[in-house]
């Protein structure tokens, strides 16, 4: 005798309520609403494809590699700064120098190990972070802008000026540790940066998706409604430049290692503008997009050597060739894509998905369909003159 539809249901209702374990993609929908799991996943990912790709590599092109990942690492915070919490920053060369001389003067006088030589070099930063954001709660805009490139106009000449203890202009040397095994030190070097790298983005994108990140988006929009919803406007500016200047802290420590001498040649005013510059063309407040402005800072003095050489320039010209790439690119880049690299590819990759569900949808419903759904156009006027109110809201 077989069961009834009723019974089926309640045996189904019943099992769905009982002890038994739920279906797989009950687990991977979990899975996929967990901001710390995904993130891990992701980086994870990145990690394999880094590794077979510094692997086939030549040793100078695994150095240019850990560039851009420091570079990363750099851009990420100043992202979370400018991007996310809205303040300007022109100083971010000056925390790099901090980290690089910590990490410099640490190992040239004392035998700790590489972790907390990092560790140090982060809290160096991020200390002069709190002071800096503490004295400039009140400031925004141009004002904020002008007290940080005063730190990065102040810093210099306080290293020349101790030049006993941070090395003058010859500057202090740095070690990269040990590589295990048969791995060359460029290699190994680019490993230990790129891990960097791909662990701040992963403590980055988690905090930008907890309280401490809403924090930071409602007081760019408005800092009034932002306050009236109880949300402390000094502090959330303060712990935004305080993670800012812990990222450009540990970028610093890598670019001393990447150097392997730390001087005051190394973190000139321009390197804090071009790094504004590639925030902001890479798309700020997007982490994944900062790793196109790192591959400019990178990729573009090698393009304009090659043009120089190509076409016999100048020693004048070739040294300030690559500025002028750079400020070509993003002129081009802020016509084109207002929102940079990475929100101009966002909405590509949204239009292409659009376009083709409409033209898949178009194929499965025929001509016939396609005719009667025009003839149906005149009588929903109304309803067509009120989608691109019905978008913009979505905007």
């Amino acid at each position: 005798m077989t069961e009834t539809a009723p019974a089926n249901v309640a045996r189904a209702e019943l099992g769905s309520t009982s002890g038994e374990s739920p279906p797989p993609q009950h687990y991977w929908a979990r899975f996929a609403r967990q901001p710390l799991a995904r993130h891990l996943a992701v980086a994870l990912f990145g990690a394999v494809v880094l590794y077979f790709v510094t692997s086939a590599l030549s040793p100078y092109n695994n150095v240019l590699v850990g560039e851009i990942a420091l570079y990363v690492v750099a851009l990420a915070g100043l992202s979370v700064l400018t991007g996310t919490s809205g303040q300007i920053s022109l100083g971010q060369g000056a925390f790099m120098a901090v980290g690089a001389y910590t990490v410099a003067l640490l190992m040239n006088h004392t035998q700790m190990s590489f972790i907390l030589e990092l560790l140090a070099a982060i809290g160096a930063a991020a200390a002069l972070g709190l002071l800096i954001g503490i004295s400039a709660t009140r400031l925004k805009g141009p004002y904020l802008a002008g007290v940080t490139l005063l730190l990065a106009l102040a810093l210099p000449p306080i290293a020349d000026k101790w030049s006993s203890t941070f090395g003058g202009d010859q500057g202090l040397t740095t070690t990269v540790p040990s590589a295990p095994g048969n791995i060359n030190p460029e290699q190994w070097l680019a490993w230990i940066e790129l891990a960097g790298a791909l662990i701040t983005l992963v403590l980055l994108a988690n905090l930008l998706t907890s309280r401490f990140g809403r924090s930071f988006r409602a007081v760019r929009d408005d800092e009034v409604a932002a306050s009236l919803a109880g949300v402390h406007v000094a502090r959330t500016k303060v712990t935004a430049f305080v993670v800012s200047a812990a990222c450009a802290g540990l970028a610093g420590a890598f670019l001393g290692l990447s150097t392997g001498v730390v001087s005051t040649g190394e973190f000139p005013l321009t390197l804090s503008i071009e790094l504004l510059a590639a925030m902001v063309l890479a798309g700020a407040g997007s982490l994944i997009g900062m790793w196109w402005g790192a591959i400019l800072l990178v990729y573009v003095p090698q393009w304009s050597t090659s043009l120089s050489g190509d076409f016999n320039l100048g020693a004048g010209m070739s040294a300030y060739l690559a500025t002028i790439i750079f400020g070509v690119v993003l002129i081009v880049v802020m016509i084109a894509a207002p929102t940079g690299i990475q929100g101009g590819l966002r909405w590509a990759w949204e239009h292409v998905g659009k376009a083709s569900k409409d033209w898949l949808a178009a194929r499965v419903a025929g001509p016939g369909r396609a005719r009667a759904h025009s003839a149906q156009l005149p009588s929903n006027r109304g309803d067509h003159q009120s989608a691109p109110v019905h978008d913009s809201l979505n905007q």
